[in-house]
């Protein structure tokens, strides 16, 4: 894939990029260690000053970052904003706890024992292009403050935001080679993470690229966390809110214009509703303005990419053919752009894209259960576990769906979302590991137990 800035609204190229080489590549690596022997020893309040004027300039130019997002891979341009909102408040946030979050452990026993968390080094992040800003700095902000460096490979269709992300911590005042964008095609990611010079991992993106990555890792026995794709299951229950509960569901499914791994994908209500919440919810998606991602009035822009919009085209063909009943949309817009229809499926079979692929786009899912056994039965029987909501008043339903949910998020009455303060990540093919809070600071560190006895001395030449 070129890397280049192409407009998904209309389809035009605005700018290319060369990729580096590999000797352009070596000499990048080379700064991030020798960036790391000197930044790993600057004490964190002089770490939070800098990420805490990363903030201030993520503030200020927070119109400016926003459109480069719109323009590179079709975000509405109100969340595009409130995504560089979203990543001052993961700077601060870590500016002002991570140096009580790598605290020593108190010791096991007065002057025996404890727990130091140290950097492990260079950390390369594989970064998608969905939340370009946002999927940075939830890993950049907590590796800076654990003393690491970072070298960033973003997705080929942001280069401009992945520059201007370079630019902020430049600026901020980080030293030379501390964060540093590698414009290089995904064929060089194998090659980084075999240098020895790259300490661990992460990577945010499909399955397929989490194997690979996985891989890569695994062979030199490096750390790596994995962020992978999901099929958020939304379940509603009779004791809910049903005019609040349709209002959140269209706006977890169309999300980012419906291309977030935690969107919610699969909507599970039980049958006394689900002809209500049905028709609700058509209405709802029907009602969506779809068109140009720069106008505030835009509820759903396009899609990132050519690739995405014919891959979910392909999806919802095969399981239409299978014998889904297509209730809104299902169809690209005429005209130029990545547009498609916000859609609505019923009826979905087993075995079906839509059943059991992640779907990118803003295409809904639903589903019919009795009970609220029957629901988490249906919620579970995908081979993804990022998140999962229920929507429900009923104190035994919520305490069946926390038990018995596969997921590494459970929400009760609110969409799944991400938070600096709370750990982010999924089982099963959603991927290992955690990021945000102090499950995510401690992925790429050091956990480095002390443990000190002290010698007893004899006396000599006292006879």
């Amino acid at each position: 894939m070129p890397i280049q800035t192409k407009n998904p609204a209309t389809g035009q190229v605005i700018r290319t990029f060369d990729a580096l080489s590999d000797p352009e590549i070596d000499a990048r690596l080379q700064r991030a260690i020798e960036a790391f022997r000197t930044y790993r020893n600057v004490a964190f309040a002089a770490r939070g000053r800098m990420m805490n004027a990363a903030a201030r300039l993520l503030e200020e130019g927070r119109r400016d970052y926003a459109r480069t997002m719109t323009l590179e891979m079709g975000k509405p341009i109100g969340a595009a904003v409130q995504e560089v909102e979203k990543c001052a408040r993961a700077c601060r946030f870590y500016a002002e706890h991570a140096e009580r979050l790598l605290a020593d452990d108190p010791p096991s026993e007065p002057g025996r024992s404890f727990v130091k968390y140290q950097p492990l080094g260079p950390v390369l992040a594989v970064m998608p292009w969905n939340f370009p800003f946002w999927q940075v700095f939830r890993f950049a902000a907590p590796g800076l403050m654990a003393g690491n460096v970072c070298v960033l490979k973003h997705a080929s269709n942001v280069p401009q935001c992945a520059l201007a992300i370079e630019d902020v911590f430049r600026r901020a005042g980080f030293p030379d080679g501390a964060f540093q964008t590698l414009l290089v095609g995904s064929d060089k990611v194998a090659r980084i993470i075999d240098d020895p010079r790259v300490a661990a991992v992460t990577l945010t993106g499909s399955v397929e690229a989490g194997r690979s990555v996985a891989a890569a890792a695994g062979r030199r026995i490096k750390k790596s966390v994995l962020e992978l794709g999901g099929s958020d299951p939304f379940i509603v229950m009779p004791s809910c809110d049903l005019p609040q509960t349709v209002a959140t569901a269209v706006q977890a499914r169309v999300v980012n214009n419906g291309q977030s791994c935690i969107a919610a994908k699969r909507f599970i209500v039980h049958e006394r509703i689900a002809g209500e919440f049905e028709r609700r919810f058509v209405e709802r998606m029907r009602s969506l303005k779809v068109g140009d991602p720069m106008d505030e009035s835009t509820d759903v822009g396009p899609l990132a990419t050519e690739d995405v919009l014919q891959g979910l085209e392909d999806q919802v063909r095969r399981t239409v053919e299978a014998g889904a009943r297509v209730l809104c949309g299902g169809k690209r817009l005429d005209g130029p752009g990545f547009f498609y229809s916000p859609t609505v499926l019923a009826d979905v079979p087993k075995g079906t894209p839509a059943r059991d692929e992640e779907l990118f786009g803003p295409v809904a899912t639903l589903f019919r259960a009795r009970d609220i056994d029957q629901a988490i039965e249906i919620a579970n029987d995908t081979r993804f576990g990022l998140g999962a909501s229920l929507w429900s008043d009923d104190e035994r339903e919520r305490a069946l769906f926390v038990d018995r949910i596969e997921a590494g998020m459970a929400f009760i009455n609110g969409m799944v979302a991400s938070d600096p303060r709370i750990p982010f990540g999924g089982v099963k093919d959603s991927g290992f590991g955690r990021e945000l809070s102090v499950n995510g600071i401690r992925e790429f560190v050091n956990i480095k137990t002390v443990s000190i006895y002290e010698v007893a001395r004899r006396g000599i030449g006292t006879d």
